[in-house]
């Protein structure tokens, strides 16, 4: 028989009860709050019974049941904190220069800290407003294959779907969406490109995406059923009532069944149409592959398991699934898991396939939030070194006042407050601003590179507000937590000790390993920033094994290129022109299987489909072979292919000669096709990704269309603008897609470039704040020396003399932080940065002295004005008091 479990009371409560009770009635209230809780157990059950629990224990905290000490305790710690704050107060107002640096500094750098919080309550807020989001999963497939596709990816088939739905229990719904839906909307005379999904009615029941008319059980139920967004509706219709209506979507009719409110800004799923999978399924009939297995590239699955679902039990079915119909694949091998809806933005990254960014959803890897907290933080904490040197620098000046503190009773608790609410109070002054300064860096954070703009707003909300203050105060903590630590040991009986002298490290003082510590951190981040930029411009600059110079690509956007093609050959400016499929170089990837000899051994080869003009427009280098020969219509017709030196070497084709290989028979995506030409080795891909195997083979009038002209003019501008002017004759719906090359270039690498930029602003905080620091220990240090510096002004030391003394204990600091910083930013280029760039070029001397030259020069500056200014002062006016 199962054992009943007990029940008790909270404990905390109970607790809370004893500690505020009077001895007499402690045993009497106890008594009879267990027995109603009992009571309560029995009639409402557990949670009932301790909820009243907890109202009791705060209702019987009355003044007839509550110890006296209580009151007076409370009493005297809020009169204890209104003289802390008053006391912090006129010690910050008092000491003008040092609250300024220390606040100026705090703000600076908690600004960053703010811009993280928003960033990352922009990222934890995706999906937020579903219902049952923190029950819904997602799908994604681990692909084991013979092509070299391996990895995990964010899509799987639809079969999976079909499967789960019907083999797997503890099931409540299954949403299969199909992506990659686009076309032009047409009603009457407007024209609307629109985008979006193949699903099902059951994605409603999945999701919450509230209808405003139309029925969500049958509105994606039959074929050529569509569903709108409020907005697109709006822009198709007007006013009118669309539901019901038809739409023609390229050349097929569609009625309107529903329209949806507009997706939410932060939903990783986004669209603005959604098309019944049932049309997609007629559409696709024919295509055995349509719904096949292996087809895991343009769908993904979403579950929502029943409340008491077993999950264990449905990763078990999973499994399954998997192994069951892996048998029928012989090179091809599929595993099935589970990813938590509120995982899909923050959470592991996957292999984006045919749906690309737009269908997986935003995403942010945890290592990426964690290097960004890492670097917020570093800089935090920095500004709070600012904060324990100064104030331990001017320990001399404050240790009278703490020894009568404590003669007159005061224990080292109540001198630690003190502190820490001073630090607290500086510390909310420097929200204030930091506020302001948020403000400003939001929409320059927004706004840094394309893809920010489409994941975060960044707009203020009562709760970030409110974790704004909780950091405010954690920041003061810190900040004030080592110079509370610090007087708090210092006896009335050496109050007048040198107390400077606590060590920290064996030869070192605490002050100034907190500013060899601050400064090596300003020094790696002004050395990293160095070496990346320089690092990005080389990468820029790369050699791809083509010509990229003054060539504009033109998406045709699914238009035939005959017209384009004929205003474009009109114009001067335009020297050549060419047909592609994609871009290369940026990271695009079209793919195909080839064999050579063995049907069993086959690779993956990207390709691209070219025209006769792309070769020599882009002057990529034949080495041996030529350019195609035949010109086919069809996509079935085409029998060449030109490849480049890697496929060679993959089959060992002509025995590494590639004269020999020109002729020989390679089989790619099941056609055979003849070698014409071999191309010396290019990057396909990124400069991160190694040279693999790639084949061209001829465009035709099936592809999409890349149309590249070579721009020869002394405004490329005004030629993109009359350019410009051409497609809109040709296409007055979509708008004009085209970029320069190399600037395709710079933003396939704008992550990259990003990232520069982010530890690049990180570093201009960093060497401030630290240079804020600096600028206060040296305007202490001259100050406490100042009768020193007169006695040997008349003693006859040199002005030279003078600013080489006040000066070498800092310039040691520097030299001491440069030592630690400069082998590590190395070491860590050179084993984990460079690493996943196989092209890189090796970090230079210059580039890591760069960062050390820029902080010397601004610490020698610091350093001589005041110095210097110490070292012009009259002896007589200084030592006139002696």
């Amino acid at each position: 028989m199962k054992e009943q479990r007990q029940h008790h009371p909270p404990t905390w409560a109970q607790r809370f009860v004893e500690w505020y009770c009077k001895p007499g009635l402690l045993e009497d209230l106890t008594g009879d709050l267990n027995e109603c809780f009992e009571r309560n157990l029995q009639s409402g059950g557990p949670r009932r019974a301790k909820l009243i629990y907890i109202i009791d224990a705060f209702k019987f905290f009355r003044s007839y049941t509550v110890r006296r000490s209580i009151f007076v305790n409370l009493f005297m710690n809020r009169t204890m904190i209104g003289s802390y704050v008053k006391t912090s107060g006129r010690n910050i107002m008092r000491n003008k220069l040092f609250s300024f640096i220390n606040i100026l500094g705090l703000a600076i750098s908690m600004s960053v800290g703010l811009l993280l919080i928003a960033f990352v309550l922009d990222l934890h807020s995706y999906d937020r407003f579903h219902k049952n989001g923190d029950n819904i999963y997602r799908i994604t497939n681990i692909l084991t294959a013979s092509n070299e596709q391996n990895g995990k990816f964010a899509t799987t088939s639809i079969k999976t779907g079909k499967l789960i739905r019907d083999k797997v229990p503890g099931i409540e719904e299954v949403a299969i969406l199909r992506n990659n839906f686009s076309g032009d909307a047409k009603v009457g005379d407007n024209i609307l490109p629109v985008t979006g999904f193949w699903a099902e009615p059951s994605l409603f029941r999945v999701f919450t995406f509230p209808m405003l008319e139309g029925n969500s059980e049958t509105a994606l139920k039959d074929p050529y059923s569509v569903v709108l967004t409020e907005t697109a509706a709006r822009k198709l219709f007007g006013d009118r009532n669309a539901l019901g209506k038809a739409i023609r979507i390229d050349s097929l009719a569609y009625q309107v069944t529903g329209i949806m409110k507009d997706v939410p800004f932060f939903s990783h799923i986004r669209f603005e149409a959604l098309v019944s999978l049932s049309t997609a399924e007629q559409i696709n009939k024919s295509n055995k592959d349509f719904a096949a297995w292996t087809n895991m590239w343009s769908a993904s699955v979403y579950l929502l398991p029943s409340e008491n679902a077993d999950m264990a039990a449905i990763r078990s079915q999973l499994n399954a699934i998997a192994r069951e119909e892996n048998l029928a694949e012989e090179n091809t091998r599929i595993q099935l898991e589970l990813l938590p809806l509120y995982n899909v933005v923050v959470g592991e990254s996957l292999r984006q396939s045919e749906g690309g960014p737009g269908f997986t959803g935003p995403h942010m890897s945890p290592v990426v939030l964690w290097i960004l907290g890492g670097l917020a933080f570093i800089v935090v904490l920095s500004a709070c070194f600012n904060y324990t040197n100064l104030s331990i620098a001017r320990a001399m000046r404050r240790i009278k006042e703490i020894g009568l503190r404590k003669t007159i009773g005061a224990g080292k608790s109540q001198v630690q407050l003190q502190f820490l609410a001073e630090a607290v109070m500086i510390s909310l002054a420097a929200l204030l601003l930091s506020f302001l300064l948020f403000l400003v860096l939001r929409p320059l954070l927004i706004n840094m590179a394309p893809e920010m703009q489409r994941t975060v707003q960044l707009a203020l909300t009562p709760s970030m507000v409110a974790i704004f203050v909780v950091f405010s105060v954690a920041v003061g903590i810190v900040a004030g937590f080592l110079p509370a630590i610090f007087f708090s040991k210092v006896s009335p009986i050496n109050a007048f000790g040198n107390v400077s002298s606590m060590k920290m490290f064996k030869h070192l003082t605490l002050r100034r390993a907190l500013v060899v510590v601050q400064y090596t951190v300003t020094l790696i981040f002004i050395t990293t920033t160095a070496v990346g930029y320089v690092q990005y411009k080389n990468i820029l600059a790369f050699d791809l094994g083509f010509s990229t110079a003054n060539i504009l690509n033109i998406n045709m956007q699914d238009n035939k290129p005959d017209a384009m093609l004929k205003e474009l050959g009109e114009m001067p400016e335009v020297t050549a022109l060419s047909r592609s499929l994609i871009t290369t170089g940026v990271g695009n990837a079209w793919g195909g299987n080839m064999k050579y000899k063995d049907s069993r051994d086959s690779v993956l080869v990207m390709t691209n489909h070219v025209d006769e003009n792309y070769l020599p427009l882009h002057n990529y280098k034949l080495v041996a072979g030529g350019n195609f020969i035949a010109r086919p219509a069809t996509a079935q017709a085409v029998s060449e292919v030109i490849v480049n030196e890697q496929v060679l070497k993959r089959f060992n084709i002509g025995g590494g000669t590639p004269q020999k290989a020109i002729g020989e028979q390679v089989t790619l995506n099941g056609r055979k096709m003849a070698i014409v030409g071999v191309m010396q080795d290019f990057h396909y891909g990124k400069v991160e990704n190694l040279i693999g195997p790639v084949a061209f083979t001829f465009w035709t009038p099936e592809d999409r269309t890349i149309i590249s002209a070579k721009i020869q003019s002394a405004n490329p501008r005004a030629t993109v603008a009359r350019i410009e002017a051409a497609w809109k004759k040709i296409d007055r719906v979509h708008p004009f897609i085209a970029e320069f090359y190399d600037e395709a270039i710079e933003d396939a690498y704008s992550e990259f470039s990003t990232m520069i930029k982010i530890i690049g602003f990180l570093s201009f905080l960093a060497i401030s704040v630290a240079s804020m620091g600096l600028f206060g220990m040296v305007v202490f240090t001259t100050e406490t020396r100042l009768k020193e510096i007169g006695i040997r002004k008349v003693m006859g030391a040199s002005v030279g003399n003078l600013i080489y003394l006040l000066s070498r204990g800092f310039l040691f600091l520097l030299s001491v932080s440069a030592v630690i910083a400069l082998p590590v930013t190395y070491f860590f280029f050179r084993t984990v940065v460079l690493p996943n760039f196989p092209y890189h070029t090796p970090v230079q001397i210059t580039e890591l002295f760069t960062g050390l030259l820029m902080v010397l020069l601004i610490a020698l500056i610091m350093i001589g004005s005041q110095t210097l200014k110490a070292a012009r002062s009259n002896p007589v006016a200084v030592l006139k008091s002696e």
